[in-house]
């Protein structure tokens, strides 16, 4: 073996006087703040912003699941109004240019929100347009079963006349009579009326419907609300619900009320979907279902929270061990209810790990581990979870891992080489350190090379134990050999240490 560094001789002197020690110097692993999150490789319903602190940080993630049963689903979190997109794939969607894009700081959901000014300084068409394709529910002459219209608002005055959705169409009647079909959602003194004309037909499509939806109670600008339009084609029940309670509700029946022959909805030809061609303020998570919309999410966040996993960390040397974990934790909002919880496991492979949650353990931010936690390779997982009313996160901003490698003992002092005939006797000092094994003694017939194999006791290196002497039989006279001696720790495997300082002695022949 070829030597490697020696110690200074600074150094050894400490190491001489020293007494031993099992301690470690307690060194660090930053994620996130300063350092980037790049390590979090796992992001199960979290998300990193910017903006809100000096560095980016780890919230939960407000985005609603994509929802595969939507007929239209616009998320509005692309980052322009240019390329929003109905992600079910059955409207082609435009937005004038006065549409704009609200981050996710200022977003009910995801990344973004639809901003609208009210108007369009280009005069063009205001608001953001979607034409139905083959296959939507609003495609020419489709016959609806149950269906929803559901969004989030944010108005910025709720002027009257502003106008939140519209929806026109022609209809022609068996006697081959044209008529308007409209949707309409407007704004009146400071409510929200539904209106649908026409919209609503008997089997035979010989009568038709006008029904009126309208809130109870006052929508109030600047502030989220969200709203439901839901219809049950069993009973006729058309309902609107403002915030999870019911606001208004109407029969499409022939009498007008629950019972009797229910009229369905139909869609007209060439028909248009403008969302808030007369509107100013925010627009969040659109969505057309073909069901009848039981339970609206209104939280922000959902209760089972969001969970981030760390890749699997390096800490350098097998059995280190993990001392503790000092998270950095604020919200985004006053509330004593929202929490991150850790939790971290360890290895000295990186290989089979298992998924069972039962490999994790609990870790409480600043709290000692004890030793629990040990292995070259760590993984930490945290689980954010919201409020009690699913409407604040808890704002993940640093992770310090604290831990200690576990290194190898010093390499002995005051080694001393004596030859002998056929022999020589090597002596040293213990290295100072609780956690020593044992020593190995390497040796070779050039200096710094430790490939020596003529000995009594094997080749180069000697493993003697615990001992602090050896006399090294086997050794041909007259050639010089050059020695040094290096500690190891009683962990598996073992931790060798830095060879001792390199010493000489050729055997011989006594005089007699």
């Amino acid at each position: 073996m070829r030597k490697g560094t020696v110690p200074a001789v600074l150094a050894a002197a400490i190491a001489m006087f020293a007494s031993p020690t099992s301690s470690a110097e307690e060194k660090t692993v930053r994620i996130g703040g300063a350092s980037n999150w790049a390590d979090v490789v796992r992001r199960d319903g979290v998300a990193e912003i910017s903006g809100s602190r000096r560095y980016p940080a780890l919230v939960l993630s407000s985005a609603l699941p994509a929802g595969g049963d939507a007929d239209l689903s616009l998320s509005f979190d692309a980052p322009s109004a240019a390329e929003f997109a109905d992600s079910s794939g059955r409207y082609r969607v435009s937005a004038s240019p006065s549409v704009s894009v609200a981050g996710a700081l200022r977003a009910r959901s995801g990344s973004g929100a639809a901003l609208f000014t009210g108007s369009s300084s280009s005069g063009d068409p205001s608001g953001i347009t979607a034409l139905p394709s083959r296959g939507a529910l609003l495609s020419p002459g489709t016959r609806l079963a149950d269906f929803s219209i559901e969004f989030w608002l944010f108005p910025a005055n709720m002027e009257n006349g502003e106008q939140i959705l519209s929806w026109t169409a022609s209809r022609r009647s068996p006697s081959g009579e044209s008529s308007f079909q409209r949707v309409r959602c407007l704004v009146v003194r400071n409510r929200l009326e539904w209106t649908f004309a026409d919209f609503f037909a008997s089997p035979d499509e010989g009568r038709r419907l006008m029904l009126s939806l309208a809130s109870r109670a006052s929508i109030v600008p600047r502030a989220w609300s969200h709203h439901l339009v839901r219809f049950d084609s069993v009973t006729g029940m058309l309902e609107y619900l403002v915030d999870g309670a019911t606001a208004s509700v109407a029969y499409a029946t022939e009498s007008g009320r629950e019972g009797g022959e229910v009229y369905a909805p139909v869609a007209g030809s060439g028909g248009t979907l403008v969302i808030a061609p007369r509107y100013a303020g925010l627009v969040d998570e659109f969505r057309i279902l073909g069901r009848f919309q039981d339970r609206p999410g209104l939280a922000r966040f959902p209760a089972r929270g969001g969970r981030a996993e760390t890749r699997f960390l390096d800490l350098g040397t097998t059995n280190a061990e993990l001392l503790g974990i000092d998270a950095k934790v604020g919200s985004d909002g006053a509330s004593s209810t929202a929490e991150v919880r850790l939790f971290a496991r360890g290895g000295d492979s990186p290989y089979g790990w298992s998924d069972d949650e039962e490999t994790w353990i609990p870790v409480a931010s600043g709290a000692p581990l004890g030793g629990r936690i040990r292995g070259r390779w760590i993984q930490v997982a945290a689980v954010l979870y919201p409020d009690g009313d699913g409407e604040i996160t808890p704002v993940l901003e640093e992770l310090v891992l604290r831990y200690a490698t576990d290194d190898p003992p010093p390499p002995p002092s005051l080694v001393v080489a004596v030859a002998a005939e056929g022999a020589v006797d090597l002596r040293w000092r213990a290295s100072p350190d609780a956690d020593l094994g044992g020593y190995l003694i390497y040796f070779g017939e050039r200096k710094g090379e430790y490939f020596g194999e003529s000995t009594t006791a094997g080749p180069s290196p000697l493993d003697v134990g615990n001992r602090t002497s050896l006399r090294i039989d086997g050794l041909t006279d007259g050639t010089l050999y050059w020695f040094a001696v290096a500690a190891y720790d009683r962990a598996l495997p073992r931790h060798i240490g830095e060879f001792s300082r390199e010493v000489a002695a050729r055997p011989a022949r006594t005089v007699r």
